[in-house]
């Protein structure tokens, strides 16, 4: 699948929203990619993480993994897409007093090699809490993989990053908005809740 059919997908499921947005790490944008669109048709899910597991594999020939982790909300189908995809236990972690746990009878092995799965990985700080998660329930997260890197994520983990899709979309702190997101009003589509915009 090259650039150009993977940008297809994603604009055929209306997923690249455009407005002025507050993403999940706080930060703002004009665009948004709502991957939870891109799930609504399995079919699309499938093609999605097919092509993305083929990558992994060749990006990692060498990494066998044990699990499949990923972050609620927005990593749960993409993560069971991929453990589908890999023929691997997915679990997910959720916030629980607003920090990432495994609940629902989830547990790790022992030294478990995971892949962490995330939809879009923009500074990573989603992805960064969920591997101190991870590592504090016993797991050893070797690599990530995520459909769209939003280009800044990679260089704030220690670990692989493998994406389908590199995708350079400006974000802006609070008190630097560009005119054009200054005078309207800003949304807040993530699942991590924000106390304020």
């Amino acid at each position: 699948m090259n650039e150009a059919e993977i940008l297809k997908e994603f604009t055929t499921a209306e997923a690249i929203l455009k407005g002025h947005f507050v993403l999940s790490s706080g930060l703002h944008s004009d665009t948004y990619l709502q991957c939870a669109r891109v799930f609504m048709d399995p079919a699309r899910a499938d093609r999605l993480c097919s092509a993305l597991a083929a990558k992994l594999r060749q990006k990692l020939p060498d990494i066998q993994f044990d699990l499949v982790a990923s972050p609620a909300m927005g990593g749960v189908i993409v993560g069971y897409e991929m453990a589908r995809q890999l023929n691997l236990p997915s679990i997910f972690c959720e916030r629980e007093n607003g920090q990432f746990t495994f609940r629902r009878g989830f547990s790790i092995p022992q030294g478990a090699k995971v892949l962490l799965i995330e939809d879009v990985v923009t500074t990573a700080k989603s992805s960064l809490e969920a591997i101190e998660s991870i590592k504090a329930h016993g797991g050893d997260v070797v690599a990530e993989a995520c459909l769209v890197d939003r280009g800044e994520g990679a260089a704030n983990l220690s670990i692989p990053l493998v994406s389908l899709l590199k995708l350079s979309v400006a974000t802006y702190k609070p008190d630097a908005l560009p005119d054009h997101l200054k005078d309207t009003p800003a949304v807040k589509p993530g699942s991590r809740f924000l106390k304020s915009a």
